[in-house]
């Protein structure tokens, strides 16, 4: 599993994804950071991610960004775990 620190993350790598839910996401959130929520992400994976861009997964406390970043990576996305 690919994992980097918040600071080290920025655009020009691929699109950021948080996972938090949106009320979450609306009080704390990284700049530039989109908000798709863990199950709605997991249950529409195929429409939401496209295989061939590179996708960065964050949330509040890691958990469901590293649960996010281990199926997506068995099912072939390019994801990676962003770390606050």
């Amino acid at each position: 599993m690919k994992r980097i620190e918040a600071k080290d993350y920025n655009a020009n790598l691929g699109r950021l994804i948080d996972l938090s839910d949106e009320i979450s996401f609306k009080k704390s959130h990284l700049p530039g950071s989109v908000n798709i929520p863990y199950e709605k992400l997991l249950l529409h994976y195929k429409e939401i991610l496209n295989k061939k861009e590179k996708y960065y997964l964050t949330c509040a406390k890691g958990i469901h960004s590293r649960k996010a970043v281990s199926i997506l990576e068995f099912y072939g996305y390019d994801v990676t775990q962003v770390i606050k």
